[in-house]
């Protein structure tokens, strides 16, 4: 089916609605799309965009605009991917834009296909179930920041190098995570609260349920961002009492040569009027005493704990 008789059927006296997907498409394509349904140009302008914040907005005519972020944990790289979906409402029409692999749309339009009576609410329906499954599927992305949370933090205390790096990856990580999540809420609140006419009281009650799942990812993101804080702090700690040792070890080690080293010197000056030098137990002497002064910093430094 082309553009013109997609935009034909919206404008026929036929029931039902037309669902435009798009994927990363071009800006000719876009622009076409455009025309055909009658778009904003800021709105077109922002879906070809990426890393916008999650929104809702009403143009002219009863289109509705909504930008949504989309995170899915990768397994094998243990990482996060973010891609992103702008989604075009109008009375009769639901344009979809992906941007990003994390963006896959066909279990959203299966699990509507399914539910006639949620079809029968128009263009919404699609909103709630892209909705639905964008928020369902940050729920394996707290998972696997959760595991690798837990991961780091039992390196910080053991015997393995301090994962600096990898905190600061995973404070990114999950900063990103909360830009996605925390600016949804506002608009999903609205939603549940009727402040949209497109959305019918049918409806409302499933809004109503993805506002709360976004609410629980919301609280754990925030959680896992503060744990962060504290896992950083402390790696930086234990990091600052390493090098502290390292650095009494040294000190000490400096101690006991140096003080050897100044008997040594003293004796190496060469001056004529020195007693000692003429002394026949003068060398065994000073080697007896540079010994003893070596060995007492030695027990003192061990009983600081300093070695």
């Amino acid at each position: 089916m082309s553009l013109e008789e997609a935009a034909a059927i919206c404008t026929s006296e036929e029931e039902g609605f037309v669902w435009l997907g798009l994927f990363e498409p071009a800006p000719e394509e876009l622009s076409s799309v455009q025309h055909c349904f009658g778009l904003h140009e800021l709105a077109v302008e922002d879906a070809q965009s990426f890393h916008l914040r999650p929104k809702i907005e009403q143009y002219a005519d009863g289109i509705y605009f909504v930008v949504l972020r989309t995170a899915r944990y990768v397994d094998e790289r243990e990482e996060v991917e973010f891609g992103e979906i702008s989604l075009f409402l109008g009375p009769r029409f639901a344009i979809t834009v992906r941007q990003g692999s994390a963006s896959d749309l066909h279990p959203a339009r299966q699990r509507l296909e399914q539910r006639s009576e949620l079809l029968e609410e128009g263009t919404a329906s699609v909103l709630w179930a892209v909705l639905d499954q964008v928020v369902d599927s940050y729920a394996p992305v707290v998972e696997g920041l959760e595991r690798d949370i837990e991961e780091v933090e039992g390196t910080v205390f053991s015997a393995a190098s301090a994962p600096t790096e990898r905190i600061y990856f995973l404070r990114r990580e999950a900063t990103d995570f909360y830009r996605a999540v925390h600016p949804l809420l506002a608009p999903l609140d609205a939603l549940d609260r009727g402040a949209y006419p497109v959305v019918g009281a049918p409806l409302r009650e499933y809004f109503r349920d993805v506002n709360d799942h976004l609410l629980l990812v919301n609280e754990e993101v925030a959680a896992q961002r503060d744990t962060l804080v504290t896992v950083l702090q402390a790696n930086m700690a234990v990091l600052s009492v390493e090098q502290n040792e390292v650095v009494r070890k040294i000190s000490a080690w400096a101690a006991m040569i140096a003080v050897p080293t100044l008997v040594a010197s003293v004796y190496g000056m060469n001056f004529d009027h020195m007693p000692e030098l003429g002394w026949r137990l003068g060398y065994p002497a000073v080697l007896v005493v540079m010994l003893a002064i070596g060995l007492t910093l030695y027990v003192n430094f061990r009983r600081a704990h300093w070695l």
